[in-house]
């Protein structure tokens, strides 16, 4: 723009920031920048929606017979999603895009967050060195903290608008405490940003024990003493000016890798894996839905759907006799009051399966005219994925519909199994429950009624056995043998009973079979423990079970960052 003689206090130069009722000015503005060959900067476009017409049609009438000097930049915000992109499609063709994109990466991000300060921050605290390096550990934090979102829920289990401001504010709040105290305030300063700043954005217990593990692993006395590492290969530098540091990301910091964030490199795997399958989604989504027969007599849709829900209706078993089934016990026992919840909601599903199923049937035989509801689910029949109206009445599930559809099947082979006789079986598939809590509960309330010790007292104590299912024969005397589980984040070496490093490429181990029983609460032996979540997929949050103590020789801490876990299913 200089080079052409175009500068801001120029009065070639028209700049109109929008929202406040400007849209008469830019109007004015444009027709005269057209006939004179000034330029136009329209700021904010995106709080104008409903003159956005106007302005495209003004574009339009310009774009013939105005000045060839004439340019029009115009700015706007991303839209927060899809549905709400309103900048009409007209001006969107006939421009040159450029997006300022958030930087990735841990390199981009650390640098960024220490370009909101400058030297002067830096000088301006009379405990310098304390200062600095707090600040610095903070810049990293701060990092960590944002970008370790794209890992999807190894990550955090929610995503959070954590923002330049919470960094700030803390460096403000480090400011203050250090030029009261006389000694560092370590406990105060990690409690301050872990549970105020930062923590005051994080609604999830894991979440905020990750942020409450990294802001200990960071900000300790170590840290003056040199001998703190942010990340493998990556110490905290010493004292050295603004430039300096900015010098030292660049030279220091290791290439981008999961390392950086203390989660091991198969969440790299898994995060882009998902994406993927998520991108493959969408492309098959956007398929042209055409029932019509191709060349060749190609099998059409509704043929394929035909067979398919011909298949599943012949496969589903009957429904659970409750009647019959409680005739069969003498007493109710927690274990047998769970075995029923579990009938009444498998019923509950199947009952629904066959409904939607018949309908269907009858809809594609024309004997019933064709709603909404049948449409959605011949669709998803079609693109192999579970309709939303069984998802409604089923259990968190993440599988395309033929996985679903055959573990709803062993689902109901494993209760047909239980409820054959109500002995517990030798190994329980803890997954195979609609309700995973409640089982683990029972076995809390047959052991406290057992020995009249107050439920509230007792806690479960996980044992990992060195077998499979198959060597099992019969039930524990107390308690219950659970298979099925699997490990993400690391996996469990079977001769040393502890967690251990994943092996690369291995997601998710297999657990061998876990014995569960319960505990006074005071009996229970946390030292050189890891409190484990239990999930019941791989999208973590809401699909929380329970926790189990793992035995770990490193840190429990190492395991926190590294987002490891249990999972039912996956």
């Amino acid at each position: 723009g200089k080079k052409l003689g175009y500068t801001f206090n120029n009065r070639n130069f028209h700049n109109v920031s929008l929202g406040q009722g400007q849209e008469v000015v830019a109007e004015q503005a444009l027709d005269l920048a057209a006939q004179e060959g000034h330029w136009v900067i329209l700021q904010n476009i995106h709080l104008v929606a409903k003159w956005l017409s106007t302005l495209e049609k003004k574009l339009e009438q310009h774009s013939e017979g105005s000045h060839q000097d004439f340019r029009v930049f115009m700015s706007a915000e991303p839209a927060p999603s899809s549905d709400s992109h309103i900048i009409p499609q007209g001006i969107l063709e006939n421009s040159i895009k450029i997006t300022n994109e958030p930087p990735t990466g841990m390199h981009a991000n650390l640098h960024k967050a220490l370009d909101n300060f400058t030297q002067d921050t830096l000088e301006m605290c009379s405990r310098e060195s304390e200062f600095k390096s707090i600040l610095f550990a903070l810049c990293y934090f701060h990092a960590v903290v944002a970008e370790r979102q794209k890992f999807g829920p190894q990550g955090w289990n929610r995503s959070y608008p954590f923002n330049t401001g919470d960094l700030t504010i803390s460096v403000n709040v480090l400011y203050n405490y250090l030029e009261a105290s006389s000694k560092v305030p370590y406990d105060d300063l990690r409690y301050l940003f872990g549970e105020i700043m930062y923590g005051g954005h994080i609604t999830d217990d894991w979440d905020r024990r990750l942020c409450k593990t990294y802001l200990e692993e960071f900000i300790k006395p170590e840290m003056l003493e040199g001998e703190l590492l942010l990340a493998p290969g990556f110490p905290l530098p010493g004292n050295m000016d603004y430039n300096g540091y900015h010098q030292y990301i660049d030279d220091t910091l290791p290439p981008e890798s999961p390392y950086l964030y203390g989660l091991h490199s198969n969440a790299e795997i898994g995060f882009l894996t998902q994406t993927s399958e998520k991108l493959f989604r969408i492309l098959l989504e956007m398929q042209p839905r055409d029932a019509s027969v191709g060349e060749g007599g190609v099998v059409t849709r509704e043929e394929t759907v035909k067979t398919l829900l011909e298949e599943m209706l012949e496969k589903l078993a009957d429904e659970f006799n409750i009647t019959e089934l409680m005739a069969k016990v003498e007493e109710r026992t927690p274990y047998i009051v769970v075995a029923f919840q579990e009938c009444e909601h498998m019923n509950i599903l199947t009952g629904e399966i066959k409904r939607s199923l018949q309908e269907l049937d009858l809809g594609l035989k024309g004997e019933l005219t064709m709603t909404s509801d049948m449409e959605n689910l011949q669709n998803s029949l079609f693109l192999d994925m579970v309709p939303e109206s069984w998802i409604r009445k089923a259990y968190p599930s993440t599988a395309s519909l033929g996985t679903w559809f055959a573990d709803l099947l062993n689902r109901i082979k494993e209760l047909e199994a239980w409820t054959r006789d109500f002995s517990l079986p030798s190994t329980v598939w803890l997954a195979g429950f609609f309700n995973p809590q409640s089982f683990l509960t029972a076995i809390m309330q047959s052991t406290a009624r057992k020995n009249q010790w107050p439920l509230d007292k007792m806690t479960l104590q996980c044992d990992v056995t060195k077998k499979n299912r198959e060597e099992f024969a019969s039930p524990p005397r107390e308690g219950a043998y659970i298979h099925g589980l699997f490990m993400e984040g690391a996996r469990w070496d079977t001769q040393s009973g502890i967690i251990t490093d994943a092996r690369l490429k291995e997601l998710t181990p297999t657990m061998p079979v876990i014995f569960i029983k319960a505990i006074p609460t005071d009996k229970q032996d946390v030292r050189g423990m890891y409190p484990c979540p239990v999930y019941k997929t791989r999208q973590r949050g809401p699909t929380y079970v329970w926790t189990f103590n793992l035995k770990t020789r490193e840190k429990p801490s190492k395991w926190v960052l590294a987002g490891v876990a249990l999972l039912l299913q996956i």
